[in-house]
């Protein structure tokens, strides 16, 4: 009965919502009800009890105060106190207390239930049954009744609207509660939501910038050896253009793999796209460099052990970026890219001894590609460092766990 309860007070206040003066007409309806139902609990006595001759002007007044209660939204303590003090008059006048008389004190309490609050229903609630009690036990009406009977009836019936309406505010506290915790569930999407794409945003910026910068780097060192080259060494300056030539057509397939993983359609994921690269290029990136003229000296201490991809890519790209540094400020200068496998770690250190033209600042870069480094680093648990060296020349050292967890896995780039 309860469910189905709530399916009848959902539909009236859907339909509710439709019709804005549909409370309204509620509300008449059941002023009049009440009318209705105060005077035919005027006409109810016990037999041999003679009905109060009143005037009919009591009855009237009932009724009137029927229609307070169309004001119950707005100022529900003074319809109870107004309802009430007519009603308790009845009783004196010698009315016998019935349900059908008490209907407009009943509604009266319902709704102060409803609208106020815990404190206001108890003293509201106990100064009407303690009044109504009273002059109950006096009234000519209730002279032939027991005063248990007398006692239990009103308190009985003053109950059930307390009760009712307790339940309806506890019920409309239930479902602004879930409202709340639905919105609140909403913005939490749509703040993660906005997170993940700003967050997919940068890692795409990082492979953009490394891509982009390390072969326009790579690419502006071989034309200018080649051109250095042309007329002393003809031979070698043709193999730097071709090698060239390979530089930016890798370029070119990087640039279309990394803007293929903004295009949604229906191939297969990865279909079309090259693998992410690791340190199992790193020859490939090594001589690409040498090739441009880079002096790059590669040594690894311990064991080599394998990778997650995330870890390599990592790695791979802070190499990457690193060495093209070098070929942007110090290009003839040697440059030393050492690999130490241990523990639970790899510590990458790539430095050089060319002047420290990288702006850096305590650690710290205001360009994108130490930037970007620091923060491929971090987002897999690691930690990079960047500055000058004491000597002289610039030095970026990294230190990158050697497997990432399966959450910071499954969110590098």
């Amino acid at each position: 009965m309860n469910s189905s309860l709530e399916r009848y007070t959902e539909r009236v206040e859907q339909y509710a919502s439709r019709f804005p003066r549909f409370p309204r007409f509620v509300d008449v309806t059941m002023v009049l009800a009440l009318i209705g139902c105060a005077f035919f609990g005027t006409h109810l006595s016990l037999p041999g009890v003679n009905r109060p001759d009143t005037g009919k002007s009591l009855e009237v007044l009932l009724g009137l105060s029927c229609f307070v209660l169309l004001k119950y939204r707005t100022h529900t303590r003074t319809v109870v106190v107004v309802v009430a003090g007519v009603t308790i008059a009845a009783i004196a006048r010698g009315y016998l207390l019935t349900p059908m008389l008490l209907a407009p004190l009943l509604a009266a309490m319902y709704w102060l239930a409803v609208l106020c609050d815990r404190r206001t229903v108890r003293l509201y609630a106990l100064v009407a049954t303690v009044a109504l009690l009273t002059v109950n036990l006096f009234s000519d009406g209730m002279r032939d009744l027991s005063p248990v009977l007398t006692v239990v009836g009103p308190v009985f019936w003053m109950a059930l609207p307390l009760v009712g309406g307790s339940l309806t505010r506890l019920r409309g506290d239930y479902l602004e509660a879930v409202k709340s915790r639905a919105e609140h569930a909403e913005r939490t999407r749509e703040e993660e939501a906005r997170l993940r794409v700003t967050e997919e945003r940068m890692r795409i910026a990082r492979e953009l910038h490394d891509v982009v910068a390390h072969h326009l780097a790579l690419a502006n060192a071989q034309a200018g050896t080649a051109a250095h080259l042309s007329r002393s060494n003809p031979e070698q300056s043709r193999k730097i253009l071709d090698d060239l030539t390979g530089t930016t057509s890798a370029a070119l397939r990087e640039l279309k793999a990394t803007l293929g993983l903004l295009r949604q359609d229906d191939r297969p994921e990865g279909e079309g796209l090259e693998p992410a690269p690791g340190l199992a290029r790193l020859p490939e990136l090594i001589d690409s460099y040498r090739s441009a003229g880079l002096k790059v000296v590669v040594h690894q201490e311990g064991v080599r052990r394998p990778l997650t991809p995330g870890v390599d890519l990592t790695a791979y790209r802070i190499v990457q970026e690193a060495l093209t540094n070098v070929a942007k400020h110090a290009p003839e200068r040697a440059t030393r890219v050492g690999f130490t496998y241990a523990d639970s770690r790899l510590l990458i250190t790539v430095s050089n001894d060319g002047p420290a033209t990288v702006t850096a600042v305590n650690g710290t870069s205001g360009g994108f590609g130490l930037r970007g480094m620091r923060e491929r680093a971090q987002s897999i648990g690691g930690d990079l460092c960047a500055g000058p060296r004491p000597e002289g020349g610039f030095e970026v050292t990294t230190a990158l766990p050697l497997q990432a967890s399966a959450a910071v896995e499954g969110e590098s780039p």
